[in-house]
Protein backbone atom coordinates (compact mmCIF):
# COMPACT_ATOMS: atom_id res chain seq x y z
CA UNK A 1 0.00 0.00 0.00
CA UNK A 2 1.37 3.35 -1.22
CA UNK A 3 0.84 6.32 1.77
CA UNK A 4 -0.27 9.53 0.71
CA UNK A 5 1.27 13.07 2.10
CA UNK A 6 -1.50 13.49 3.98
CA UNK A 7 -1.94 10.14 5.46
CA UNK A 8 1.65 10.69 6.93
CA UNK A 9 2.67 13.71 9.61
CA UNK A 10 3.26 16.92 8.56
CA UNK A 11 7.51 16.73 9.10
CA UNK A 12 7.38 13.18 6.93
CA UNK A 13 4.67 14.66 4.51
CA UNK A 14 7.23 17.45 3.63
CA UNK A 15 9.90 15.52 3.67
CA UNK A 16 8.85 12.99 0.68
CA UNK A 17 7.76 16.71 -1.08
CA UNK A 18 11.38 17.75 -0.15
CA UNK A 19 12.85 14.47 -1.71
CA UNK A 20 10.53 14.62 -4.86
CA UNK A 21 11.65 17.48 -5.52
CA UNK A 22 15.19 16.74 -5.50
CA UNK A 23 14.62 13.62 -7.74
CA UNK A 24 13.00 15.82 -10.55
CA UNK A 25 13.14 19.29 -10.22
CA UNK A 26 10.54 19.77 -13.26
CA UNK A 27 7.74 18.31 -10.90
CA UNK A 28 4.62 20.46 -11.59
CA UNK A 29 2.36 21.24 -8.45
CA UNK A 30 -0.36 19.13 -10.59
CA UNK A 31 1.81 16.04 -10.75
CA UNK A 32 3.15 16.10 -7.31
CA UNK A 33 -0.90 16.14 -6.52
CA UNK A 34 -1.66 12.99 -8.80
CA UNK A 35 1.64 11.76 -7.35
CA UNK A 36 0.64 11.73 -3.90
CA UNK A 37 -3.04 12.07 -3.97
CA UNK A 38 -3.67 15.31 -2.40
CA UNK A 39 -4.83 18.55 -3.15
CA UNK A 40 -3.14 21.12 -4.97
CA UNK A 41 -3.62 23.61 -2.13
CA UNK A 42 -2.09 20.61 0.17
CA UNK A 43 1.09 20.75 -2.29
CA UNK A 44 1.65 24.38 -2.18
CA UNK A 45 1.35 25.10 1.48
CA UNK A 46 4.14 22.68 2.21
CA UNK A 47 6.17 23.89 -0.99
CA UNK A 48 5.90 27.37 0.56
CA UNK A 49 6.58 26.60 3.98
CA UNK A 50 9.90 24.47 2.48
CA UNK A 51 10.85 27.87 0.62
CA UNK A 52 10.49 25.63 -2.62
CA UNK A 53 9.57 28.29 -5.64
CA UNK A 54 7.35 27.18 -8.42
CA UNK A 55 8.60 25.38 -11.24
CA UNK A 56 9.30 28.54 -13.70
CA UNK A 57 11.42 30.43 -10.47
CA UNK A 58 12.92 26.76 -10.28
CA UNK A 59 13.84 26.82 -14.22
CA UNK A 60 15.16 30.36 -14.17
CA UNK A 61 17.32 29.85 -11.00
CA UNK A 62 18.60 26.83 -13.20
CA UNK A 63 19.08 28.38 -16.04
CA UNK A 64 20.98 31.53 -14.78
CA UNK A 65 23.37 29.38 -13.25
CA UNK A 66 24.23 27.72 -16.68
CA UNK A 67 23.76 30.49 -19.50
CA UNK A 68 27.51 31.44 -19.63
CA UNK A 69 28.87 27.92 -19.89
CA UNK A 70 27.68 26.71 -23.69
CA UNK A 71 30.58 27.31 -25.86
CA UNK A 72 29.79 26.06 -29.03
CA UNK A 73 26.58 27.67 -29.28
CA UNK A 74 25.02 30.73 -28.43
CA UNK A 75 22.25 30.13 -25.78
CA UNK A 76 19.41 31.09 -27.88
CA UNK A 77 20.50 28.57 -30.93
CA UNK A 78 19.69 25.49 -27.90
CA UNK A 79 16.09 24.35 -28.74
CA UNK A 80 14.39 24.47 -25.07
CA UNK A 81 15.85 25.73 -22.29
CA UNK A 82 19.41 24.71 -20.89
CA UNK A 83 18.57 23.85 -16.98
CA UNK A 84 21.76 22.37 -16.61
CA UNK A 85 25.96 21.91 -18.13
CA UNK A 86 28.33 20.16 -17.53
CA UNK A 87 30.28 20.57 -20.09
CA UNK A 88 32.17 17.26 -21.60
CA UNK A 89 29.86 15.41 -18.89
CA UNK A 90 26.20 16.12 -19.30
CA UNK A 91 23.22 18.75 -20.05
CA UNK A 92 19.60 18.99 -19.22
CA UNK A 93 17.30 21.04 -21.32
CA UNK A 94 12.83 21.19 -21.43
CA UNK A 95 11.23 22.17 -24.17
CA UNK A 96 7.66 23.24 -23.66
CA UNK A 97 5.23 21.86 -27.02
CA UNK A 98 3.43 24.62 -28.46
CA UNK A 99 1.08 25.75 -31.26
CA UNK A 100 3.37 26.41 -33.42
CA UNK A 101 5.56 22.94 -33.28
CA UNK A 102 2.45 21.06 -33.43
CA UNK A 103 0.42 19.05 -36.58
CA UNK A 104 -3.00 21.23 -36.90
CA UNK A 105 -5.08 18.45 -37.06
CA UNK A 106 -3.46 15.95 -34.89
CA UNK A 107 -1.89 18.46 -32.15
CA UNK A 108 1.27 16.14 -32.30
CA UNK A 109 4.55 17.95 -32.51
CA UNK A 110 6.51 17.34 -35.42
CA UNK A 111 9.82 15.16 -35.12
CA UNK A 112 12.22 17.73 -36.36
CA UNK A 113 11.24 19.80 -33.09
CA UNK A 114 11.78 16.93 -31.16
CA UNK A 115 15.25 16.26 -32.87
CA UNK A 116 16.41 19.49 -32.58
CA UNK A 117 16.23 19.92 -29.10
CA UNK A 118 18.31 16.73 -28.76
CA UNK A 119 20.56 17.64 -31.32
CA UNK A 120 21.43 21.25 -30.32
CA UNK A 121 21.75 19.88 -26.78
CA UNK A 122 24.41 17.18 -27.99
CA UNK A 123 26.52 20.08 -29.24
CA UNK A 124 26.01 22.47 -26.55
CA UNK A 125 27.72 19.76 -24.14
CA UNK A 126 30.87 19.84 -25.82
CA UNK A 127 33.60 21.96 -24.83
CA UNK A 128 34.82 23.55 -27.94
CA UNK A 129 34.02 26.65 -29.70
CA UNK A 130 33.18 24.43 -32.78
CA UNK A 131 30.96 21.47 -32.07
CA UNK A 132 28.97 19.98 -35.21
CA UNK A 133 27.10 16.93 -35.65
CA UNK A 134 28.72 14.29 -37.60
CA UNK A 135 25.90 11.56 -37.61
CA UNK A 136 23.01 10.62 -35.35
CA UNK A 137 21.44 7.38 -34.94
CA UNK A 138 17.92 8.27 -33.50
CA UNK A 139 14.23 6.20 -32.77
CA UNK A 140 11.32 8.25 -31.65
CA UNK A 141 9.69 5.66 -28.79
CA UNK A 142 6.07 8.02 -28.90
CA UNK A 143 4.43 11.07 -30.10
CA UNK A 144 4.56 14.01 -28.02
CA UNK A 145 1.13 16.69 -27.56
CA UNK A 146 0.40 19.67 -27.13
CA UNK A 147 1.26 21.40 -24.22
CA UNK A 148 3.71 18.38 -22.79
CA UNK A 149 7.17 19.38 -21.53
CA UNK A 150 10.15 17.22 -23.19
CA UNK A 151 12.65 16.90 -21.03
CA UNK A 152 16.32 15.72 -22.91
CA UNK A 153 18.67 14.79 -20.97
CA UNK A 154 22.50 14.27 -22.67
CA UNK A 155 25.93 12.06 -21.16
CA UNK A 156 28.81 12.56 -23.11
CA UNK A 157 30.18 8.82 -23.42
CA UNK A 158 33.29 9.55 -25.30
CA UNK A 159 35.32 11.90 -25.79
CA UNK A 160 38.72 11.31 -28.53
CA UNK A 161 40.98 12.79 -31.49
CA UNK A 162 37.70 15.03 -33.16
CA UNK A 163 34.80 13.76 -32.05
CA UNK A 164 32.57 12.76 -29.31
CA UNK A 165 30.10 10.38 -28.80
CA UNK A 166 26.55 11.86 -26.95
CA UNK A 167 23.66 9.84 -25.57
CA UNK A 168 20.36 11.71 -25.45
CA UNK A 169 17.12 10.61 -23.99
CA UNK A 170 14.03 12.69 -23.89
CA UNK A 171 11.23 12.38 -21.56
CA UNK A 172 7.40 13.32 -21.11
CA UNK A 173 7.59 13.14 -17.02
CA UNK A 174 9.30 9.47 -16.60
CA UNK A 175 7.93 8.07 -20.41
CA UNK A 176 11.01 8.03 -22.51
CA UNK A 177 9.69 9.95 -26.13
CA UNK A 178 13.40 9.73 -27.95
CA UNK A 179 16.70 8.43 -28.04
CA UNK A 180 19.47 9.44 -30.04
CA UNK A 181 23.22 8.78 -30.03
CA UNK A 182 24.85 11.47 -31.75
CA UNK A 183 28.44 11.53 -32.91
CA UNK A 184 29.75 15.35 -32.79
CA UNK A 185 32.70 16.62 -34.49
CA UNK A 186 35.33 18.58 -32.26
CA UNK A 187 37.86 20.86 -33.19
CA UNK A 188 39.66 20.81 -29.70
CA UNK A 189 41.54 18.05 -29.89
CA UNK A 190 42.86 18.09 -33.23
CA UNK A 191 43.94 21.26 -32.00
CA UNK A 192 45.88 19.95 -29.04
CA UNK A 193 47.57 17.00 -30.95
CA UNK A 194 49.20 18.89 -34.07
CA UNK A 195 50.46 21.10 -31.39
CA UNK A 196 51.81 18.38 -29.67
CA UNK A 197 53.34 17.44 -33.15
CA UNK A 198 54.99 20.57 -33.62
CA UNK A 199 56.46 20.58 -30.21
CA UNK A 200 57.70 17.20 -30.88
CA UNK A 201 59.19 17.73 -34.62
CA UNK A 202 60.90 21.07 -33.37
CA UNK A 203 62.75 18.86 -30.28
Amino acid sequence: MVLTIERLPKRQRQQQLLQAIEVNPFMTDEELMRTFGVSIQTVRLDRLELGIPELRERMKHMAVKTHDQVRSLSIDEVIGEVIDIQLDQSGISIFEIKEDHVFSRTKIARGHHIFSQANSLAVAVIDDPIALTASADIRFIRSVKLGEKCIAKAYVRSVSKGKARVEVSSYVGDEAVFRGNFVIFHSKKEHLDREDKLHADRD
